[in-house]
């Protein structure tokens, strides 16, 4: 009995893909910053040492937006870590025809590329408690764009303690991994450039 070989060589993916179905390329700052642009938003990062600071300004207006800041900082055993603060959005956000969810998208991927340039590999926030209603669509919005939970710092233990000395008051922790952020965002910025 003779067992034939199947000798025709394996196809060659040619796709912009690597197996996991990932875009080999990520957005740049250049393609946020164009993508912003063609939905009139005008965004700056301005840093201080490893602090940081981005301004969305409406570009019809100039008006502001909103409001990313943090510092970048290293973390024991995770290297360097992107510490969001704060990501606020005002009044004249509503004003705009662009949904409220879609500036602060914007706004955080200047951040989170800012934090992938200096060589973070995590982003972390603490998504504050200040209402039942509130704080539950504000882990929904971060869940949605790629954050994961991690844990609920109420103050109770003393491990909430050093969060709240960190964050400032209490919530839900949440970290995400900066490379899968931009992966699953690519679709939006590249594809807005192209």
């Amino acid at each position: 009995m003779k067992m034939a070989l199947n000798l025709i060589p394996p196809k060659l993916n040619l796709s912009p893909s690597n197996s996991l179905g990932e875009p080999r390329s990520l957005p740049s700052m250049s393609d946020i910053l164009t993508s912003s642009r063609a939905r009139k938003l005008d965004l700056k990062i301005q840093t201080l040492g490893p602090f940081f600071r981005v301004t969305g300004k409406n570009a019809d207006t100039g008006g502001e937006v909103g409001r990313a800041e943090g510092v970048v900082r290293p973390w024991f055993g995770r290297g360097l870590v992107l510490h969001l603060d704060t990501i606020k959005l005002t009044k004249e956000t509503m004003a705009m025809d662009k949904s409220v969810l879609g500036v602060g998208l914007y706004v955080g991927a200047v951040a989170i590329r800012h934090g992938y340039d200096c060589g973070c590999r995590t982003a972390q926030l603490l998504a504050i408690y200040d209402s039942d209603l509130y704080h539950s669509k504000l882990v929904r919005f971060y869940r949605r764009i790629g954050f994961e939970e991690v844990k609920e710092v109420s103050g109770s233990s003393i491990g909430d303690m050093a969060d709240m000395l960190v964050w400032g008051g209490v919530g839900t922790r949440m970290d995400a991994n900066i490379h899968h952020l931009l992966v699953k965002w690519s679709k939006v910025f590249l594809k807005s450039t192209s």
